[in-house]
């Protein structure tokens, strides 16, 4: 199985490459930054999982944006399923962890 930390880029399909923008107003450039941003706080999404592996990744932009994103992993390139800004447990969550290093996901999250 590929891991999501040994991918070597984005990719980006017609069907996707505006959807984040229009639904969410994040642009596709925010989901790319908010991998290289620290803290940086990814799990696996079993609920989602079903054809193949999902995962969340909870960061921040280079302006500040916390963001949700939901993506896979094909041929070592990250593709992004969908973004938009953290709801208020999802940021509390995410900055407990930057606080304390990485306490364990609270269900349903």
């Amino acid at each position: 199985m590929e891991t999501w930390w040994k991918c070597a880029g984005f990719k980006w399909d017609e069907g996707n490459t505006d959807k984040n923008w229009e639904k969410h107003g994040v642009a596709d450039f925010e989901c790319e930054e908010v991998f290289f941003s620290q803290p940086l706080v990814v799990r696996h999404d079993p609920k989602h999982s079903q054809r193949e592996a999902r995962y969340y990744a909870l960061g921040g932009t280079d302006r500040d944006r916390l963001l949700f994103v939901a993506f896979t992993v094909r041929r070592s390139l990250i593709r992004v399923i969908s973004a938009r800004e953290m709801t208020r447990r999802e940021r509390r969550f995410y900055e407990a962890y930057d606080e304390q290093e990485g306490p364990e996901a609270p269900s349903g999250l």
